[in-house]
């Protein structure tokens, strides 16, 4: 018999740690600060994440409407997922983010939550990062590589954004004991292992 290897799965502290240690000055270091807090509190899949619209976040319930007509889930479901209450700081960083994109930048619904980087040809002929671009990414590509970049800068080994599923999980295991013990949000043991 073959004996199961643990996942490795990042701590609730570990992550904290990560989200402390980013920069946030540039719409790009924002926009990647927010893509980790929202992986965190929601547990969605990269693909998801990559394809999510403004119109698919609401604050005031806590929650995310992942439609599959417009975003990509796994075998093209339907469905809510509440804000899991692991750290009210993500749920921060994620408000501001929304705030900067309506507010500031003047995006509606339709519009990305986690847009692609904008890369433009320089004066000096040469292409670099301009800021974010109105269109979503093509791949989940960048998605993890921000995951690296900010893990690496925090002093930690990379865990991919599927790894904060497992996170929940375990979480949720520590807080319900059993399976018919509900949080605030209604989010059941049973539930969490549907990740």
């Amino acid at each position: 018999m073959l004996a199961e290897r643990e996942p490795r799965v990042p701590t609730l502290a570990q992550i904290k740690r990560v989200l402390q240690t980013m920069p946030a000055e540039t719409e790009i270091e924002l926009r990647n600060r927010a893509i980790i807090a929202f992986t965190l509190i929601t547990g969605a899949r990269d693909s998801a994440i990559a394809s999510m619209q403004l119109k698919h976040v609401d604050l005031i319930e806590k929650c995310v409407r992942q439609d599959a007509r417009e975003v990509r889930t796994k075998f093209s479901k339907t469905f809510i997922t509440y804000f899991f209450p692991v750290w009210d700081g993500a749920v921060k960083i994620l408000e501001e983010w929304v705030s900067f994109l309506r507010e500031e930048k003047l995006w509606g619904n339709d519009d990305p939550l986690f847009p692609a980087t904008r890369i433009e040809q320089g004066a000096d002929c040469q292409f670099g990062v301009t800021g974010l671009d109105r269109t979503h990414w093509s791949s989940t590509s960048p998605i993890r590589g921000i995951f690296r970049e900010a893990f690496l800068r925090a002093g930690l080994p990379y865990f991919n954004p599927h790894s904060f599923r497992n996170t929940l999980v375990r979480l949720g295991q520590d807080l319900c004991k059993t399976r018919r013990k509900h949080s605030k949000h209604g989010v059941r043991t049973s539930d969490m292992k549907r990740f």
